[in-house]
């Protein structure tokens, strides 16, 4: 039985678009977007889902705490689950935050560091060999109960698909450009509606056939 890892932050949660702040929501079975891939792949397969709300992919939060930093995150769950056959891990939506003001190379920096670990010849034993799916999330919008966390993360996130696409090519690794599919929500200007969660769901599922 194949098995699907997806690594992410709150869009690989589930999260809905926050409509107040210190919600705490997630979308049910079916609805969010790992799911839906997992139904589009087949029951033959088996579905890992490591979202994390906050997760970065290399920062220590100040606020939220440091295991937001997907480094840690990543090496914990590829020994905590598997024989994998797939990753794909989704994220740079919360390394666009304002309290990091990292421009688009440093973000990448942070997804190489996470594909380094993932290709690494001790992971890769580990699993027996698995393939790796890196999607760039869509854009930000600076709008809602967050934006203020989120200033000046628009023209930031804009940096990412090119960067994340070229790596993704050097890499040898499959790629997805999110924005090509889906758009934030017009709440939070983050989260995805649960239409998009769908969208996403099954492009992520045919990116995959064809890894």
């Amino acid at each position: 039985m194949p098995i699907l890892m997806t690594f992410g932050d709150s869009n690989t949660h589930g999260t809905p678009p926050i409509v107040q702040r210190g919600e705490v929501n997630r979308y049910g079975v079916g609805v969010r977007w790992p799911t839906i891939c997992h139904a589009a792949l087949g029951s033959e397969w088996e579905l890992v889902e490591e979202g994390l709300p906050g997760r970065t992919a290399q920062f220590n939060d100040p606020v939220m705490g440091d295991f937001m930093n997907g480094r840690v995150g990543l090496r914990i769950a590829l020994q905590s689950h598997g024989p994998l056959d797939v990753l794909t891990i989704m994220l740079g939506t919360n390394d666009v935050k304002a309290r990091f003001a990292a421009p688009g190379y440093s973000i990448l920096a942070g997804v190489a560091g996470l594909v380094d670990v993932a290709q690494s010849l001790e992971m890769q034993q580990r699993h027996g060999g698995f393939k790796i799916l890196l999607i760039c999330p869509p854009p930000v919008e600076e709008v809602g109960p967050i934006m203020g966390e989120f200033y000046g993360a628009a023209a930031r996130s804009r940096e990412l698909p090119p960067l994340y696409q070229d790596f993704a090519r050097a890499r040898g690794i499959g790629f997805l450009d999110a924005g090509k599919f889906i758009k934030v929500s017009a709440i939070d200007g983050i989260h995805y509606d649960a239409p998009e969660h769908k969208t996403l769901g099954l492009a992520v599922a045919e990116a995959i056939r064809t890894l």
